[in-house]
């Protein structure tokens, strides 16, 4: 075919009608363009927040002067904390920091306020679930300004020797779980739930996608088998590669990082399973929705940028609005993190994480019915 001899407008202008056309067609790909960015402004904007407030906190009180209860109530009013929680002993106290309810838990101990006004200092027992050091850094470090500006009002008359000098009360902080603020214990946990996140979902939303490029799905659709037989079978080996991909991370958590692995492994392994099955099962429907390789990729980094940016990986995820963690709760990401971290950092048992695995178990029911009924259509 001979082309012309110069540059022309006409026909340039001619290619990019055709490939606004084109850009038309292929309608997933330019969802794709212009919902990213709306997605990560959105995010980043409003979702963000370093600095978290309006931490669930738990208080027992065992203490009933007006020091006591004016502590309470800067609690209360303060930015910072939100009691959620009023308890009776100091069990329930640990039950909910394990079981990560609440972010802090205060206790005020027996005799608080006499022992304040002889000048003994009482102690002002704080414990923080510190496994996300971000998520409790600030709060903690407001602490003793909050207390003295509750304790200032009623240090007056015969007391106001009190106000001067060193703090009334021995505010004693205690990070539990991660006493030194390692971010690594918080980082390779995750780490492990973002990379089985990345690895299942694209490598299962190839999987059908690859044959149908390749010309393989006819001899797949002849086979006599049910929609429900070839997903298993196309999920089975990913198992044991997930399998793989773990026991090298927990390999380099432990060797490298020296994190921690308090809890039982089995437990951890029962997380896992629904986890890595979860994403396969969201990997399998992709490959259902996808005409070819480039849209099964695209669809896979759809899901997971909300994943890490919502699920309390990078961010903290109590410093999210209320929206975003609704958003939040609906990813299988953020309850893996959470089923991790609890394992390895706290030693929490399957009862324990129960609460995060029932989730995971649901979305992975829906989203298996979802591409069953995407892969009969296909066959169809």
């Amino acid at each position: 075919m001979r082309r012309g001899p110069h540059f022309a407008w006409h026909r340039l202008a001619a290619m990019v009608v055709k490939e606004f056309i084109q850009m038309r067609r292929d309608r997933l790909t330019f969802a794709m363009m212009v919902g990213i960015p709306i997605i990560q402004l959105t995010l980043f904007g409003y979702a963000i927040n370093a600095d978290p407030r309006n931490l669930p906190t738990a208080v027992l009180s065992q203490d009933n002067s007006s020091f006591s209860r004016a502590i309470v109530t800067a609690l209360q009013t303060s930015t910072y904390f939100r009691v959620t929680t009023v308890a009776q002993d100091p069990d329930l106290l640990d039950r909910l920091l394990a079981r990560g309810e609440v972010q802090f838990a205060v206790e005020i101990p027996t005799g608080f306020g006499r022992d304040l006004m002889r000048g003994d200092r009482p102690a002002l027992l704080v414990m923080a679930d510190a496994t996300d050091p971000a998520a409790t850094g600030n709060a903690a470090g407001a602490l003793d300004r909050i207390v003295q500006s509750a304790l200032a009002p009623l240090l007056d008359g015969p007391l106001a020797g009190l106000a001067q000098g060193q703090p009334p009360v021995d505010l004693r902080i205690q990070r539990r779980y991660n006493p030194e603020g390692l971010t690594q214990y918080n980082i390779v946990p995750g780490l492990m739930g973002t990379i089985l996140t990345m690895t299942m979902i694209i490598m299962t939303a190839l999987a059908v996608t690859r044959e149908r490029e390749r010309g393989t799905m006819e001899n797949l659709l002849a086979m006599p088998v049910r929609p429900v037989e070839v997903m298993i079978g196309k999920l089975t080996p990913f198992i044991l590669v997930g399998g793989i991909q773990v026991l090298v991370i927990l390999t380099a958590a432990t060797l490298l990082f020296h994190v921690p692995m308090v809890g039982d492994p089995l437990v951890l392994a029962a997380g896992l399973l629904v986890f890595i099955v979860a994403n396969l099962a969201v990997g399998f429907l992709f490959s259902t929705v996808a005409s070819n390789q480039l849209q099964a990729m695209q669809m896979s980094f759809f899901f997971f940028l909300p994943s890490i940016l919502m699920s309390g990986f990078m961010f903290p995820f109590r410093g999210m609005p209320d929206w975003a963690q609704t958003i939040g709760e609906a990813l299988p990401l953020t309850h893996f993190l959470r089923v991790v971290r609890g394992v390895m950092l706290k030693g929490n048992t399957l009862v324990d994480t129960w609460p995060d695995i029932w989730p995971m178990l649901a979305f992975l029911g829906a989203v298996s019915v979802l591409a069953v009924m995407r892969y009969r259509q296909t066959l169809d």
